[in-house]
């Protein structure tokens, strides 16, 4: 008679095995703070090898006086678990700043030994605040045709009326009526950028290599904004194509790499800009209007080294008419929000001091079958 347990064949499989498959990072810390293990998540978190981890302390992956030092300390004391949400990390080998929830237990070996899980917010965070985007959009698609329609009237009789007065006054007026044409057409300009928000028409979607998007992007923006700066290409060779619209894709790069160019500044002699692919797996997403959940494992990003973004303007970073610049509209990137999110996926900026990366997270193009589809170069 077969045992219960044989109903879950688990063949050779160890615990270490086991651990090894989890997608969160685990390591197993003994006495003196020493580092007995780490599982593969782990390795990829804190970019160092087991090996190299396990010739080090606790504080060699964690800083100094860190918040998850003394929960371990906890952990031993009580022999129990203890969980801690929100706790900013910044690894010393990297600089890299994180946000992570973390669980510490007691292994129960009889020893000091802890275990201690940790799970990066960052995910989370991009959900939410994507979900704060696309409500946004969603106002601007209101506010748009509004003003399209009570704006632009007015206004081309102000400039209809600018131009007689031109045709019959001094030099002197002259001046100030070709102002009000001016100034009038860049509103209108304004208010046809805040119309592509209204734009409710089905678009046609089908596979998109996104590396002959990101490659037409370097080549418009080499021959114009971007000549003076240095582009560095990190593709993934073997990146399957985006379910998307090729000619939103374009623009929301091209939006991207100009505001990149705009940050690093035309007199800057070492700019560069980093355009960079990878597949990412274990995120998935709700459709907006659908109960279905995507996969989104591919990650596009834009780098630069510029001076970065303040802290204090990334939480409204995509919202309409928020913008750094002093003859900005600040809706390019509430647009790019808009376009992405239509995709079914995830914008967000990563800024460090003397650096910025926007990343894309989109999701990927299947047969009905379930392969990956042959995308148009």
């Amino acid at each position: 008679m077969a045992s219960e347990n044989s109903a879950f064949p688990i063949g050779s499989l160890t615990p270490e095995a086991i651990i090894n498959a989890l997608p969160l990072p685990v390591i197993t810390i003994g006495t003196d703070e020493r580092i007995l293990h780490a599982n593969h998540a782990a390795e990829n978190f804190f970019d160092a090898s087991v090996r190299l981890m396990k010739r080090g302390r606790l504080r060699d992956i964690f800083p100094f006086a860190s918040p998850i030092i003394a929960l371990v300390a906890e952990v031993r004391n009580r022999r129990s678990s203890v969980s801690e949400y929100r706790v900013e990390l910044i690894q010393p080998r990297t600089g890299l700043e994180r946000s992570v929830d973390v669980f510490a237990t007691h292994l129960g070996d009889g020893g000091d030994n802890v275990v201690l899980m940790l799970q990066e917010r960052t995910i989370a965070d991009k959900m939410n605040r994507q979900l704060t985007h696309r409500g946004a959009a969603r106002s601007m698609v209101a506010l748009g045709a509004m003003l399209a329609h009570e704006i632009k009237n007015p206004l081309a009789g102000i400039r209809g009326a600018a131009q007689l007065l031109e045709q019959s006054g001094v030099e002197e007026d002259r001046v100030l009526t070709q102002l009000i044409c001016d100034e009038s057409d860049r509103i209108v300009r304004i208010v046809e950028r805040m119309e592509l928000f209204g734009e409710e028409r089905p678009v046609e979607r089908g596979p998109v290599n996104v590396h002959g998007v990101l490659d037409q992007v370097k080549r418009s923006a080499q021959s114009g904004f971007g000549r003076h700066i240095r582009f560095v290409e990190n593709y993934d060779p073997s990146l399957p194509p985006v379910l998307g619209n090729r000619d939103q894709l374009v623009q929301v790069i091209l939006n991207l790499v100009k505001n990149a160019a705009e940050a690093i500044g035309a007199d800057s002699v070492e700019g560069e800009i980093t355009l960079s692919t990878a597949f990412r797996t274990g995120l998935r997403l709700q459709v907006p209007g659908s109960r279905e959940r995507v996969s989104l494992p591919i990650e596009v990003a834009v780098r630069d080294n510029g001076p970065g973004i303040s802290a204090e303007l990334l939480p409204d970073l995509f919202d309409p008419f928020v913008t750094t610049k002093s003859q900005g509209s600040g809706l390019g990137l509430a647009l790019v929000a808009k376009i992405v999110g239509d995709h079914g996926g995830i914008v967000e900026c990563d800024p460090v001091p003397r650096r910025t990366a926007f990343r894309i997270l989109l999701p990927m193009s299947s047969a009905r079958d379930g392969r990956a589809s042959a995308a148009e170069p």
